[in-house]
């Protein structure tokens, strides 16, 4: 099969197209997908320039995002057969070939069956966004309705996707973007506030917004010096959710241990990097709801852009330029 693979971490000119042993099956509960589409998502980019997380292995095929067709399963598989539209997060950390590919196998407990509503593109842009926000908003977090919530950077690939699930949960929304346009962007998906953190001062826009109390719950999606400066926006006793790692060198949580803050840290990867079976089966079960929310129009998956396989190298360059609003899609031909 054709798939975009890298030897050595580097720029994007490290990733090639080339021809590889397709995946096969190899046991009684695996599914053989013809990949359609690629979601291409940050972790990917910071792989590819830093390394994967099995360096040992030589070549790699990226992508944890996919959506496809059915082609063979198992023996033992109940709940897919061929020519199932079926969509996923799985592999692309190194170890196991990624969605960069025309093929992947992936194990029927951590497949679901890709919305009706949405397109082969769209549905490949969604699994890892969706899993990260709803785990973020509704697992770590414990949003409740009613409650006021702060999303930074609402038109993002996880951002998008945030405003919407707390809508969906009766909260409050307010949102951070950079620009008029994606202000535009986040209002019909149901942001009540939106920031231009260009022009602002973020905390003191919401302290008014929350006559002076602070947000019940804040989101981080931005990480670095945006998670130290979210901290006096989020009221006494709230919760704050990031999915970077806070780097002590950029500030400190004097401020939030006066206001007793409960600090969660979201990284969806982790039940895929330690083989927490279960885990990755819950995940699947977010894919099967949001789903479901997505056939009834109540959940949109924004693509600002696709490009064909071979062209993974320039997806990986504007993706790294910081201003893609959505998601980024690689588009499969011969699925």
């Amino acid at each position: 099969m054709k798939a975009i693979v890298f030897q050595t971490p580097g720029s994007p000119s490290v990733l090639k197209l080339q021809d590889i042993p397709a995946p096969t099956i190899q046991t009684e509960t695996e599914v053989l997908v013809r990949l359609r589409a690629a979601g291409i998502n940050p972790i990917d980019t910071k792989l590819r320039s830093r390394g994967t997380f099995y360096p040992d292995k030589a070549a790699h095929v990226l992508g944890c995002d996919g959506a496809g067709v059915v082609e063979a399963v198992g023996a033992g598989v109940q709940s897919f057969q061929v020519g199932d539209e079926v969509f996923f997060c799985n592999g692309g950390l190194g170890g196991s070939i990624g969605t960069y590919a025309e093929f992947a196998v992936v194990n029927e407990r951590f497949l679901a069956l890709k919305p009706a509503a949405l397109s082969f593109v769209e549905a490949a842009a969604a699994p890892l966004v969706l899993i990260t926000a709803w785990e973020s908003l509704y697992d770590r977090g414990r949003l409740q309705a009613g409650q006021k919530v702060l999303i930074q950077a609402g038109a993002g690939g996880v951002g998008h996707v945030a405003v919407q699930l707390a809508k969906l949960q009766g909260a409050e929304v307010c949102t951070t973007v950079s620009s008029e346009e994606k202000a535009n962007f986040v209002k019909p998906l149901g942001a009540d506030s939106v920031i231009l953190y260009k022009n602002t001062n973020v905390v003191d826009e919401v302290l008014t917004w929350t006559q002076g109390q602070g947000v019940d719950l804040a989101f981080d999606t931005v990480g670095g010096e945006t998670f130290y400066q979210t901290i006096p926006a989020v009221k006494i006793y709230g919760d704050l959710v990031t999915i970077l790692e806070p780097d002590p060198a950029l500030g400190n949580l004097k401020t939030a241990r006066m206001r007793n803050l409960r600090i969660s840290l979201e990284l969806m990867l982790t039940p895929m990097l330690e083989g927490l079976v279960e885990e990755q089966e819950q995940q699947a079960h977010i894919l099967q709801k949001c789903a479901r929310l997505c056939d009834r129009n109540l959940l949109k998956i924004h693509v600002s852009k696709t490009f064909p396989l071979e062209e993974a190298q320039a997806a990986h360059e504007l993706l790294e330029t910081g201003s893609v609003t959505g998601k980024i899609v690689l588009e499969i031909a011969g699925g």
